[in-house]
């Protein structure tokens, strides 16, 4: 087993119907020979739930947790308050969200101590690909797989410009 397989991380959102969103970061893990696990643990309606996960995920073998949410957001802060694991955190544009502007403040506005990196609103791959350069700053494989990464969006770029003249 590679190095790589042996990291995991586990994608969380506070509903089902963050699915779509989120399921791009199980998505970007894969790309780079990375492990997840993928639960929907709510902040406000299964707190304990989310307690337990939270305490529980650098046990299980966890390296990095994703936690996309809409609305209040609550379930990255509250994550990252529960455990020494990084937590990324991923607003997302909900239902009952103002243009996904609440979901985004609640996760990006953080208290001292308790940081969540955050990327942008349904931004689930960026979110994987973060936490494959996470595993990659001790994992020679995975790093080795976001230099390919990046050496092909340099040529799709490059392909771009071509594609002008």
């Amino acid at each position: 087993m590679s190095t790589a397989q042996q990291h995991k991380v586990g994608i969380i959102m506070g509903s089902s119907s963050d699915l779509d969103v989120m399921k791009k970061a199980a998505d970007a893990l894969t790309q780079f020979g990375i492990e997840s696990e993928i639960a929907v643990v709510s902040a406000h309606r299964t707190p304990e739930a989310m307690v337990d996960y939270a305490k529980s995920a650098a046990g299980k073998g966890l390296r990095v947790i994703i936690a996309g949410a809409g609305g209040a957001a609550h379930l990255p802060g509250m994550v990252a308050s529960l455990t020494t694991l990084p937590v990324i955190g991923v607003p997302i544009k909900s239902s009952n969200s103002i243009d996904g502007w609440d979901s985004v403040l609640s996760i990006l506005q953080m208290p001292n101590g308790v940081p969540v990196a955050t990327v942008a609103l349904n931004g689930a791959k960026n979110a994987g690909i973060l936490a494959a350069e996470i595993i990659g700053a001790f994992d020679e494989e995975v790093a080795a797989r976001l230099s390919v990464y990046k050496e092909e969006l340099k040529q799709k770029v490059k392909e771009m410009n071509e594609g002008l003249e």
